[in-house]
């Protein structure tokens, strides 16, 4: 709760938008990191398509932790059988994947 005891509004959103689709919306930190990966893997698992899509437009903050989530999920999907494209994943992320030489995963040639 806030100080003011209303419910505060978690500080991302994860839910479908379609089909076998989905979006992230808000921070991918270190303060959101953990609940927002369990968030993410309870709605992909929950999801009986076999390709799956993850629109990142609507992520404003991030750093690596959020980098460490969206790695992990790619690597669910795989072993989980699954195909999971990344889309309009912020530049910021981008970034960092780069210096870390993981910028392949999150875009594929």
């Amino acid at each position: 709760m806030s100080a003011d005891g209303s419910k505060a509004r978690p500080a991302f959103e994860f839910g479908p938008s379609g089909p076998g689709a989905f979006a992230v919306r808000g921070a991918m930190t270190f303060a959101t990191a953990a609940p927002l990966h369990a968030a993410g893997l309870a709605a992909l698992g929950a999801s009986p398509e076999g390709r799956l899509a993850l629109d990142c437009a609507g992520v404003g903050d991030a750093d690596s932790a959020g980098l460490v989530v969206l790695v992990d999920w790619l690597a669910w999907a795989r072993a989980a059988g699954k195909e999971l494209q990344l889309q309009n994943v912020p530049s910021k992320l981008l970034d960092i994947a780069r210096i870390s030489e993981l910028d392949e995963l999150l875009v594929p040639a």
